[in-house]
């Protein structure tokens, strides 16, 4: 059914080309090609539309098959050569940043095709029973269509399961594969969530609680089908899918650790790059500067150290930070209730930064689901939907409590709720006069550039109380510095693990655990790891300029608004943007 709505899209689209194109008036063409672009987009995200409140799309997952990256590459050209057509200058301000955001997207989309990235499958964190994990942690049944639609979607889980087993089997026939400490934490991971309790399955969440209007037996049949579902058709797709990484793709894993040692994965590797730092920055370039951003972070460092009153040498203070019991919670519910007293703290300095950027939908804080924790990063968020009623949600890892520092909360919460993801995104979704693909955007230097910019932002406002919590923050700056390092020294450079693990040990004060679970998910996800610090040196940078330009005109809270009311841009977007407000005096952005 996926791949016959995908199809007619093509087509429709296909077919209003040559309709839209008799037009004369560049922004009626360049408006008309958007909204087919709109209704396209919207058929290929299902669940970034039921978010925002399309019935229809709750029914449905995404297409991720190797023929629908096709058909959308094949969509993606017929857009780029309209797109060729037009002259943004002939555009309004607001329509040229549309415009180039447009290109930025499909020339992605179409690059990102020949280098079939989506032969890698998996990465640590396991398979398609993430996808599980979220939908059922983020569905909010409120009507009996809902449940239906809710229903439909875990009919279709299986295909999910079939589709990421044909592109990891593509990947074995070409050599293109995850090395095999990928996929042994992966193994692990599923292994686990496996033996779930059918009780306790995520997939089934959705429908403990039901609307009370709803008679009791209706509600008990739903989540008889429902159970039905995950033990007939989910259950076998879950095991099948394990076996076959345990027996068939296990063997066939990488022997290099870098991707780089696969055939076409240093070109791979130089797109991952450009793409998620939305810049032409060379694997090498990226290196250059991670390693001057270690030298300048471990100088500042030293000195918070000095201020603790420490006098010894650095390691023996990393030491120290790591196995005092005084800098770690007790229980989990301490470790949540501390994330949670942090998170008020930040909520009430946000007027003092933001005006017109401050989100009507709200964020709680929780814990990761135990079955997953064990591979889990520290903390992250989980984006909600005002339109389906669903929080945003600060996921807090509660496991290995000796490995989960006080003194890094400040930072991680910051960064992970407000002013971090949870700001950002929730405006992102709030901006109703964007188009669909921009609200929707996964621009990655943007946002995960803004989350590292609000650990920042802490300082201004007043979060990091005590020396060791200032240097927790360094120390997690210290951590996407060194991703820079390792990143690319294990995709580009050929780096051993260890290698790589010595400059986060060496500089930083991440607790060992942690330390081996990020080094898994930058082996397994090429290139993600360097959008953090280069998009925050961008903002920081942004920041500085309009500071220069504007002197006493400068009003913090109108530049973040200036550069989140626009949504995620690319991080040559976001500066025309800025410059554009610097040149009109700095006014309120909206």
């Amino acid at each position: 059914m996926k791949a016959a709505i995908v199809g007619t899209c093509v087509m429709f689209l296909f077919g209003c080309a040559s309709l839209a194109s008799q037009s004369t008036d560049p922004a009626m063409t360049f408006d008309t090609l958007v909204a087919e672009y709109e209704t396209f987009s919207r058929a290929q995200d299902p669940i970034s539309a039921a978010a925002e409140g399309d019935a229809d799309a709750l029914s449905k997952l995404p297409d991720i098959s190797r023929a629908a990256e096709l058909r959308r590459a094949e969509a993606a050209r017929d857009f780029r050569e309209r797109l060729d057509a037009l002259d943004p200058a002939a555009l309004a301000e607001s329509r040229r940043v549309d415009h180039g955001f447009l290109v930025h997207v499909l020339d992605r989309e179409i690059e990102a095709t020949v280098h079939d990235g989506g032969r890698l499958a998996f990465d640590a964190e396991g398979g398609p029973n993430g996808w599980l994990s979220y939908l059922g942690s983020t569905t909010r049944i409120a009507s009996r269509a809902d449940a239906d639609a809710y229903l439909a979607r875990l009919a279709a889980f299986p295909h999910l399961f079939a589709d990421t087993t044909d592109n990891a089997r593509r990947g074995i026939k070409t050599g293109f594969t995850q090395p095999r400490s990928v996929v042994e934490s992966a193994i692990a991971v599923m292994r686990k969530e496996n033996a779930v309790p059918l009780d306790e399955d995520a997939a089934l969440k959705p429908l403990t609680v039901l609307p009370a209007s709803m008679p009791a037996a209706e509600q008990e049949a739903l989540r008889a089908q429902a159970r039905a579902i995950v033990v007939e058709r989910i259950a076998p797709a879950r095991a099948a899918f394990l076996s076959f990484v345990e027996t068939e793709y296990l063997p066939a894993a990488r022997p290099g650790l870098g991707i780089g040692s696969v055939p076409g994965g240093r070109d791979f590797y130089a797109f991952q790059a450009r793409g998620y730092t939305t810049t032409s920055l060379t694997p090498d370039e990226i290196h250059a500067i991670g390693a001057a951003e270690v030298a300048r972070i471990r100088a500042r460092m030293q000195a918070v150290m000095a201020e603790a009153g420490w006098t010894g040498a650095f390691a023996d203070f990393l030491a120290f930070l790591r196995s005092e019991p005084q800098f770690y919670a007790s229980s989990r519910a301490a470790l949540l209730e501390k994330a949670s007293e942090i998170a008020k703290r930040a909520d009430q300095q946000l007027p003092s930064l933001f005006r017109a950027s401050l989100p009507r939908l709200p964020y709680g804080v929780a814990p990761v689901p135990q079955e997953i924790e064990e591979r889990y990063t520290t903390g992250r968020y989980s984006p909600g939907s005002l339109a389906r009623g669903v929080a945003g949600r600060y996921l807090v890892n509660t496991g290995r409590l000796d490995q989960r520092p006080l003194y890094e909360l400040p930072a991680l919460t910051l960064h992970e709720a407000v002013p971090g993801h949870h700001l950002q995104i929730a405006i992102q979704e709030e901006l109703g006069a964007l188009p669909f693909f921009r609200r929707n955007a996964n621009v990655t230097a943007f946002t995960e550039g803004w989350g590292l910019y609000a650990e920042f932002l802490g300082e201004e406002m007043g979060i990091y109380r005590t020396p060791y919590e200032r240097f927790g923050r360094l120390s997690y700056e210290m951590w996407r510095a060194c991703r820079l390092v390792a990143d690319t020294g294990i995709h580009w450079m050929g780096w051993s693990l260890e290698e790589a693990r010595a400059c986060f040990r060496d500089n930083s004060a991440l607790s060992p655990h942690n330390i081996e679970t990020e080094l898994q998910r930058y082996v397994g996800w090429p290139g993600q790891a360097l959008a953090y610090k280069v998009g925050e040196l961008r903002f920081k940078a942004l920041r500085a300029k309009a500071e220069a330009a504007l002197g006493s005109r400068f009003d913090v809270r109108a530049f973040h608004d200036a550069v989140l009311m626009g949504g995620p841009l690319p991080l040559d977007l976001l500066e025309q943007r800025v410059d554009v407000w610097i040149a009109v005096g700095g006014p309120p952005a909206g």
